[in-house]
């Protein structure tokens, strides 16, 4: 399992669980993934959770506080890397997004800032000092892509191409694929009439060596199947899942 020691500006980096019961959070993610959960002090009685596989950062969790609560549900966070969050904000708002929060320091580890793109999608980007996002990848229980969900995708991807240089190009269904520096890492799609009540969102993929067993799995522990298992050939089979606290993510499983 090859350490990442680096993220590339414009790649997923880092994803964050905010939920509203960290241990119920532990318990189902470890389970379902094999994560080991490390508590790292966080203000006052707080804790933020890192999970790893093999002794390498994968992702986290934390408690959402009651401001959080009164404007999101549970959700996992999206960090994108950049070379200066305090330029990418700027710039973000530039192109008709709103920086909900930062930039600010995150101890030594690197700097970061909150934001909503146009359609009201929220995100994150991190700039990189000592801590440089998840140092594992291509691994079951590992990130693998992210999927923007948004009612106005032709906005959204002269947003993203601005912002990040991403190139996004039409495919099947309507689907756009995102690739960074020549790297597929995700795309976006159309929330439809009937889905205009469900936010623009990010979606992350996780990894997993069988999508229908992980699914069945997740359903077990207590989490809610939205779509899936659902083949894509020729590129894997998918589920769209909610853990018991409501977070959505997806598995993954990549067709040879």
């Amino acid at each position: 399992m090859p350490k990442v020691e680096a993220h590339a500006n414009g790649s997923f980096c880092w994803m964050e669980l905010a939920t509203t019961d960290q241990a119920a959070a532990k318990h189902f993610y470890s389970t379902l993934f094999g994560w080991t959960p490390r508590d790292l002090p966080m203000g006052p009685g707080g804790s933020y959770t890192m999970f790893q596989l093999s002794g390498e950062d994968a992702s986290a969790a934390y408690t959402m506080s009651e401001e959080e609560r009164k404007t999101a549900p549970p959700h996992w966070n999206l960090y994108i890397a950049v070379a200066s969050a305090d330029e990418t904000a700027k710039r973000a708002v530039e192109l008709g997004g709103v920086v909900i929060a930062g930039p600010f320091d995150v101890a030594s580890f690197g700097r970061m800032a909150v934001i909503g793109d146009p359609t009201r999608a929220v995100f994150c980007v991190w700039e990189a000092k000592e801590g440089p996002g998840a140092t594992v990848a291509g691994e079951p229980g590992t990130a693998c892509r992210a999927d923007l969900y948004t009612g106005d995708p032709a906005r959204a991807k002269q947003f993203y191409e601005s912002l990040f240089g991403w190139k996004i190009s039409p495919g099947d269904r309507g689907y756009r694929h995102i690739q960074n520096d020549g790297e597929f890492i995700g795309g976006i799609l159309s929330l439809e009439p009937g889905e205009q009540a469900v936010p623009p969102n990010w979606n992350i993929y996780f990894l997993v060596k069988d999508c229908a067993a992980s699914t069945a799995k997740a359903t077990e522990l207590g989490a809610k199947v939205y779509e899936g298992p659902r083949v894509v050939e020729p590129v894997g089979t998918f589920s769209v899942v909610a853990d018991p606290q409501g977070a959505v993510f997806s598995l993954f499983e990549e067709h040879a």
